[in-house]
């Protein structure tokens, strides 16, 4: 990976401002940490809670000046645009239902974006944002972070370079067991986590919170499209209200077949996102708990073991890795691949001048619309006993 091609571009890191993800928040810490790993921005301001007494403390807490500590989401942004070194990237980690709100007044005011997935609730709003990154011209990264993985990158490296060759099945699952335990109730209307709430976190719990990124993880690695999609939604726990599993076939743009199942309700499991990519010269598999290990198995031959910086490693891959071969690269390393590679666009951008084509792999807002709108598709066919419905 280069030194800090952003300073070199630039002269200076990128400043970035934060919305969400304060105290108890794990995903807000990822990004935080993720976008420090490689040096390519400093955090100069946030509102990292809705609760102005508590945005305050955290922001401080952080090591935000009180200045820059802010309360209002709106007030930030238009004071950002204003400061001679005002904020360059808006990070946006709050509950689904205002992604689109705080992603379009960012691009408004001429933030480049970086939003955590599923990047709007609606399909009308993930349309509505996708037009307006056209229409900006700003970069829009959508964290689904399993694509910053360097033995996921390989894996797309080398569908890309024909050595899986045309792709013919595809089995993807993602599958965790946090909401197993059918004696441990579901919240009450009283204290409603907002991941519970259809209104703020969208229409299925199980699909937008893991099921998107099963579906961006085939797309990834592909470069396929899933064009129809038979599903079956809902909730395996007796008298559980929201989704907890999904379970689908999928017809893919080349013809090629897929399954697909995700489930928060599998007792024991941790979070297991496997993949399978079968082509005519061989299969890939992957497995995210064992992040390290690719397996290719080609028709004619035995089966072979990729790992980061190990024999055959292609450019793609060899990129999101930054230490030598035999040690483990994970979770963290993965997220802050995604922030480096919007780090580089934007720079890019900001100087008028041509990013590395290596750094342009990940999520963008079409990735967004397109997993949205996968969503909805399913929940379609599964409100009508599984037939099949365009994507």
């Amino acid at each position: 990976m280069a030194l800090n091609p952003v300073i070199s571009t630039l002269g200076r890191r990128l400043r970035l401002s934060v919305i969400g993800g304060g105290p108890g928040s794990f995903i807000g810490a990822m990004h935080r940490q993720a976008a420090r790993i490689d040096d390519r921005y400093e955090l100069v301001a946030g509102v990292l809670s809705s609760n102005p007494e508590l945005a305050k403390k955290a922001g401080l807490d952080i090591g935000l000046t009180s200045e820059r500590a802010c309360t209002n989401v709106l007030e930030m942004l238009d004071t950002e645009v204003t400061r001679d070194d005002g904020a360059d990237v808006i990070a946006i980690m709050t509950p689904n239902d205002s992604h689109y709100e705080y992603a379009v007044a960012a691009l408004e005011r001429g933030f480049d974006v970086i939003c955590d997935k599923p990047m709007t609730n609606t399909l009308e709003d993930a349309e509505k944002l996708h037009q307006k990154v056209q229409d900006t011209g700003l970069v829009f990264c959508l964290t689904h972070n399993y694509t910053g993985y360097p033995m996921v990158r390989q894996a797309k490296a080398m569908v890309m370079d024909g050595q899986v060759g045309t792709i013919r099945l595809v089995q993807v699952e993602y599958v965790q067991g946090g909401r197993a335990d059918e004696n441990d109730p579901d919240p009450t209307e009283g204290g409603l986590p907002w991941r519970y709430d259809p209104v703020k976190g969208g229409p299925s719990l199980v699909m937008g919170d893991i099921g998107t990124h099963a579906h961006n993880l085939v797309r990834f690695i592909t470069g396929l499209e899933v064009a129809e999609v038979a599903a079956e939604v809902g909730s395996i726990a007796p008298g559980r209200l929201v989704h907890d599993y999904a379970g689908a076939l999928m017809r893919l743009d080349n013809g090629a077949r897929g399954s697909f199942w995700v489930t928060q309700a599998a007792a024991g499991v941790e979070n297991c996102l496997r993949i399978r990519v079968s082509g005519t010269k061989g299969s890939l598999e992957w497995m995210q708990e064992f992040p390290q290990a690719l397996t290719f198995k080609p028709l004619h031959g035995p089966a072979q073991n990729r790992t980061p910086n190990g024999p055959g490693t292609l450019p793609l891959a060899a990129r999101a890795c930054r230490i030598v071969a035999g040690h483990p690269e994970g979770f963290h390393e993965g997220f802050a691949n995604v922030y480096s590679d919007a780090a580089e666009a934007i720079a890019a951008r900001r100087s008028d001048t041509k990013a590395d084509p290596l750094a342009l792999y990940f999520p963008n807002s079409l990735d967004g619309l397109l997993g949205v709108r996968f969503v909805h598709s399913a929940i379609e066919s599964s409100q009508t006993d599984g037939r099949w419905v365009e994507c």
